[in-house]
């Protein structure tokens, strides 16, 4: 009897689970429910974020330089179910036509309105006073300009020809320029308006074989940049937002194009940007008039803070991506 009590007494009941350290017990319950805290705030602000960019856009004249292009296209479907009030622009009648069936398809007609065309060219900048006229004609206003219109070269210098130059300087330079400037004593008159120019990561850095482009790109970086300091005053705002390269379709590959050193800071596949992506940083923009916005990875960023900081070791790995791409194309 003695030793059946010894064995007993030896014997430890297991701790409940409200008898174990309260620390442990307190980080245990406490990370589910900060976990499921955190996922709750992120879809209440994705719900408000998307709800805000729908009122904020509701009633406002937008114009979208290029509509007919896959960003183009994108921005126009959300702003339209937004509410807004459009007016798309491009090269073709006939494409554009088919835009406006397809939104109006794809939309309540009680709560959006008809966009209106205009046709629009930035390489024939003869045209560019009537285009104007005319866009201000359709709602006598504007509130947004997105201006998304580019057209991109890849070549030697040397092989360029000066017709050429010119005409990527029209369509990348004076033609955003031109159309700003026209619209903008509009939007003075009324103190209000937001200008956002969609531009390329080359207006800050500049990539071999692409001098007339980039030249183009710096240039109206540069025109835009001094712009916003000089309307502020009339409560007009200025964006500009640079990405490494928009793809044509939402489903991009992941595939590098080429293996030089420097292809990696501009490579269509795997840093490129779909329009659904860079439509949404557009409405984030709008929203929050943030004056530059850079959508880009890590390398690119990099990139550019290397040119200001280091420029010496930047042009070295140009220099440097220059000749193995052409000790590439000699194997």
């Amino acid at each position: 009897m003695l030793i059946e009590d010894e064995m007993e007494s030896n014997v430890t009941e297991p701790e409940s689970f409200w008898e174990m350290d309260p620390v442990w017990t307190t980080t245990v319950l406490l990370v589910p429910c900060v976990v499921v805290l955190t996922a709750g705030l992120f879809y209440l602000y994705g719900a408000a974020i998307s709800l805000f960019s729908k009122t904020s856009v509701r009633n406002k004249v937008v114009l979208i330089s290029d509509a007919l292009s896959g960003l183009g296209k994108e921005c126009a479907g959300v702003f339209h179910k937004g509410g807004a009030r459009l007016i798309l622009c491009g090269k073709s009648w006939d494409k554009l036509e088919q835009l406006a069936d397809d939104l109006a398809n794809a939309s309540d007609p009680t709560v959006t309105f008809p966009p209106k065309l205009v046709l629009l060219d930035f390489g024939d900048m003869d045209s560019m006073p009537e285009a104007i006229a005319e866009i201000l004609e359709c709602y006598g206003c504007l509130d947004i300009l997105i201006l998304n219109s580019s057209m991109k070269v890849k070549a030697p210098a040397q092989s360029v020809s000066l017709e050429m130059d010119k005409l990527l300087m029209d369509n990348n330079y004076f033609g955003p320029a031109t159309l700003a400037k026209g619209v903008l004593p509009s939007m003075i008159s009324r103190r209000t308006g937001h200008l956002l120019l969609v531009n390329s990561i080359q207006g800050k850095l500049a990539v071999p074989f692409r001098t007339t482009y980039a030249a183009s790109k710096h240039a109206v970086q540069a025109f835009f940049d001094c712009l916003r300091a000089e309307v502020e005053e009339y409560g007009i705002s200025v964006s500009t937002i640079n990405h490494t390269f928009i793809s044509p379709s939402s489903s991009g590959s992941t595939a590098a194009s080429s293996k030089s050193i420097w292809s990696l800071l501009y490579t269509k596949k795997p840093l490129g940007v779909s329009p659904d992506e860079a439509a949404t940083e557009i409405v984030k923009t709008l929203n929050n008039k943030r004056r530059e916005v850079v959508i880009a990875p890590s390398l690119p960023k990099a990139a550019i803070y290397a040119r200001s900081f280091f420029p010496n070791v930047f042009f070295a790995v140009m220099a440097a991506g220059v000749n193995h791409a052409a000790a590439s194309e000699k194997m």
